[in-house]
């Protein structure tokens, strides 16, 4: 079995990879009948003579190549036919911008596992980049709060080389007496959780956090259950919500009503209430000034987050009163960090969380007859079909959904 490391060719270009030269040497050391070359790349993090170094063939053409590993979607006119390809499709929500793409792998009978659907029995990710889009998110949620109250001015994470650099730069300046809140406690929360903790922010609890006064800088981590309520006054959970969100309302009004700074990194699934509203953000009551919107989930969730914005431009200002987009240092605005690909800023240390965790779960399947259904799961074309677990997709295809 050979696999190809293709060059990612998306614009604004991404420098992440699949494997890291040390990984792409732990899957040939640990797979005798394992295989690997590397396209070569101008952007890649990783150089080309990185992997040469490690004996990694490095190519023009991944014709020879039966799997080939990328991060983002590739150009329809890149697509080699008859191949098993893995990338983030961005196509099983049924994105109209994707709808070609996946037209074209079906007509050209290529294989499409979707790194998104890479999941266990329990049909929970075993790969992913959002542990890092917590990390970078939380780093540049600070640096916006220390622009915005004109604090600090923290470098840019994309200038710097890892998370590591990031914690340094963050142990330098100082905060004042603010709260902090974070929603969600999956990989984007925890990821975002562990630079607060290395900035040694104090973790209070929720009763804590909503009642008592500090002298000095603290954060609240909370989940689903703790900014939802059920509707008819019954006590809920996290499991009844995920199952019934639509019996829910938002219970976060009282968080932001002592929140300073707010650092979204929950889920957002179909049918859950938005956090707080438009209206919410325009209560008097309301006291964030600064959203790091890790979700970033546009027009939904949280009221203040209208669109995306870029690495090179990463924070906008959000007008409550007239809904609108305004300079964000505007003492009306609330700054709004919302980056959609927060990992991009960090990509050695990204590719290489992901790489142990590819290599971990997906790699052996190709190799052991996919005993765990790694592959069946995540496979969303065969046979220039899309397979019974995606049908869904069909009218989305056709263009009638």
């Amino acid at each position: 079995m050979k696999f190809g490391i293709i060059r990612e060719r998306k614009n604004p270009p991404d420098r992440r990879v699949v494997l890291s030269p040390a990984e792409c040497q732990k899957v040939l050391d640990s797979f005798p009948d394992a295989q690997i070359e590397v396209e070569t790349s101008p952007i890649r993090v990783f150089s080309d003579e990185e992997y040469q170094e490690k004996g990694i063939p490095v190519t023009d053409t991944m014709q020879d190549c039966d799997v080939l590993l990328g991060v983002k979607e590739v150009p329809i006119e890149a697509l080699l036919p008859h191949k098993k390809y893995f990338f983030f499709s961005h196509t099983i929500k049924k994105q109209p911008y994707n709808r070609d793409l996946l037209r074209a792998v079906l007509e050209k009978n290529i294989e499409l596992y979707d790194h998104e659907v890479i999941t266990n029995v329990k049909e929970q990710r075993l790969v992913a980049f959002g542990r890092y889009a917590g990390i970078v998110g939380a780093y540049n949620g600070i640096r916006a709060y220390g622009l915005k109250l004109g604090l600090f001015n923290l470098p840019k994470a994309e200038n710097l080389e890892d998370q590591q650099a990031l914690i340094k730069a963050l142990k330098g300046i100082k905060l004042p007496a603010i709260k902090i809140v974070l929603t969600g406690r999956g990989r984007v929360g925890n990821g975002a959780r562990e630079m607060l903790d290395a900035m040694e922010i104090k973790r209070v609890n929720v009763s804590d956090y909503l009642n008592k006064t500090y002298q000095e800088p603290v954060y609240c981590q909370i989940d689903a259950s703790e900014y939802n309520k059920r509707k008819d006054g019954v006590r809920g959970n996290k499991v009844d919500f995920f199952q019934n969100p639509q019996e829910y309302q938002s219970n976060f009004f009282r968080f932001a009503k002592v929140t300073d700074f707010y650092i979204a990194g929950h889920f957002y699934g179909d049918g859950a209430p938005y956090l707080y509203t438009r209206e919410d953000a325009r209560h008097p009551d309301f006291k964030i000034k600064v959203v790091a919107d890790i979700s970033c989930d546009i027009d939904g969730p949280v009221a203040s987050t209208i669109r995306p914005s870029t690495i090179a431009d990463p924070i906008y200002g959000y007008d409550p009163i007239s809904e609108t987009e305004i300079d964000f240092m505007d003492a009306k605005a609330i700054a709004v960090m919302a980056v959609d690909n927060l990992p991009c800023e960090l990509p050695r240390d990204a590719s290489n969380g992901f790489g142990e965790a590819f290599s971990k779960y997906v790699i052996p399947a190709f190799f052991n007859g996919d005993e765990d259904g790694i592959l069946e799961r995540a496979r969303m074309t065969q046979n220039g079909k899309l397979t019974p677990r995606f049908a869904y997709l069909q009218k989305y295809v056709d263009g009638v959904e």
